[in-house]
């Protein structure tokens, strides 16, 4: 049976081919619509939306859906435009963040709707629902990128070549299929005049980006690493040879704690195997240029590896290294201040 579409469902799910083709009508390509008074308004809209996505807005009213022809086409378009603007930054860490708004925007709504609206949403992404139960190839390929136990197929119930799930479970699996095809699907393919036009939104985004980074982490301050990242960073600095695990913990937990890629690069000029062209490549996809911006491993994986070491009083009050660097971090600001 066909589900048949409101308005209020384009501005909802406004990834759907039908909501796109809702707003067709505006302008044969995007350089001319962002001229128009309609593509200003939606250009706002856009950067607050990428700004939500970020967490840049302080305070965020809930979402408000719109079910007038205008406003509807508007929220489309902004959807449409903020795609645009994550394109022309090409930063894959910006580009990821705007991936799981848009996929937990959609999750919100569609824990109201009816199964046969959600089974429709499903569909064009491509998920083969039936009643509580996907396919079984298609659900080992969806859940790759959920670490938690309960998504192991081990712990799953088949049957007949088909995993079955509950309600909420069928939504987790829609928000988690949404992101990784929206991730697929960026960057876009946006001419050079458009980026270029649209650089005071960029301009606009990238630096409170940026403060926001600043904020949250502070200016990087290696008094307060943890004892393990401390232990690899001394080795590595010492010219000793370190592991693939330890590599990646130092370069993702550095990235994470808003270390430019090219300080990060310079850390490592004192490896004994240092390749200058190898090592930006492995700095670049661990920071979000392959497709996935990675976050450093937790402690327990770092035991796992054998790279927990000289564990202090923080130690036994975090369960990962970016947890310790924030509270250490804040112990240092309140030291000082006291001082």
């Amino acid at each position: 049976m066909k589900v048949a579409l409101e308005l209020k469902d384009f501005a909802k799910y406004p990834f759907l081919k039908e909501s796109q083709q809702f707003i067709r009508e505006y302008a044969d390509t995007i350089g001319d619509f962002i001229g128009t008074n309609p593509g200003k308004i939606a250009l706002k809209r856009a950067t607050g939306r990428v700004s939500d996505a970020l967490g840049l807005q302080e305070e965020k009213a809930p979402d408000r859906v719109p079910t007038e022809r205008f406003e509807v086409k508007l929220e489309v378009a902004g959807y449409a435009l903020a795609r645009v603007l994550v394109s022309c930054q090409d930063d894959r860490s910006i580009i990821d963040r705007l991936c799981r708004y848009e996929a937990a925007r959609a999750f919100r709504y569609l824990l109201d709707e009816d199964d046969d609206k959600k089974e429709m949403v499903a569909s064009s992404l491509g998920i083969h629902v039936s009643g509580r139960s996907v396919p079984l190839f298609q659900y080992v390929e969806m859940v790759s990128g959920m670490r938690e136990d309960r998504w192991r197929l081990v712990n799953r119930e088949v049957d007949s070549g088909r995993v079955q799930v509950n309600r909420d479970e069928m939504n987790e699996l829609i928000r988690e299929q949404l992101r990784v095809i929206l991730a697929r699907q960026l960057p876009l393919k946006v001419p050079g005049q458009v980026c270029a036009d649209l650089q005071p939104y960029l301009e606009l985004i990238t630096t409170a980006y940026q403060e926001r980074l600043i904020e949250d982490m502070g200016e990087v301050e290696e008094g307060s690493f943890p004892p393990c990242i401390q232990a690899i960073l001394t080795a590595l600095t010492g010219g000793t040879n370190i592991t693939h695990a330890g590599r990646f913990a130092l370069t993702a937990f550095l990235h994470n704690i808003g270390m430019d890629k090219n300080q990060i690069v310079e850390l490592y000029c004192r490896a004994p195997d240092f390749d200058v062209s190898k090592t930006l490549y492995q700095v670049e996809h661990i920071s979000g240029r392959g497709g996935t911006e990675y976050t450093a491993p937790g402690c327990a994986s770092m035991r796992t590896f054998g790279l927990c070491v000289n564990r202090d009083e923080i130690c036994g009050k975090v369960n990962h290294p970016l947890n310790y660097y924030r509270r250490k971090k804040k112990r240092s600001s309140f030291t000082q201040r006291s001082g």
